[in-house]
């Protein structure tokens, strides 16, 4: 017995985007744009006026559901090693370490 289908029916999938994180400025929302795609994963920059209102970046990143737990993931990786590079390259201004405020032994086994 053969099985007719409506052939004008065509399945569509639509993926839900959800908010991932929120970037500061545009820049940033660029970056992570970026980040995301050249991951392979689809995204989407929009703006949401509501945070603005509670004083928050109105700059969302949104991504399919089913890609949330791995754009979050690129993006926390990249928001630490940028962390890292601005207090290690920021704080070129500030005063030289000072090891002063340790004890320093002396031990002849370190050579």
């Amino acid at each position: 017995m053969r099985r007719e289908g409506n052939e004008n029916c065509k399945s569509t999938v639509v993926k839900e985007f959800v908010t991932v994180a929120f970037a500061e400025d545009m820049e940033l929302a660029k970056q992570y744009q970026e980040l995301l795609r050249n991951n392979e994963i689809s995204v989407r920059i929009k703006r949401q006026p509501e945070m603005a209102q509670s004083g928050f970046s109105d700059i969302a990143i949104m991504v399919p559901e089913d890609s949330l737990d791995e754009a979050h993931a690129l993006i926390s990786e990249k928001a630490s090693y940028d962390d890292f590079f601005d207090m290690v390259f920021n704080d070129q201004d500030s005063d030289q370490f000072d090891y002063s405020d340790f004890e320093i032994e002396e031990d002849d086994d370190l050579y």
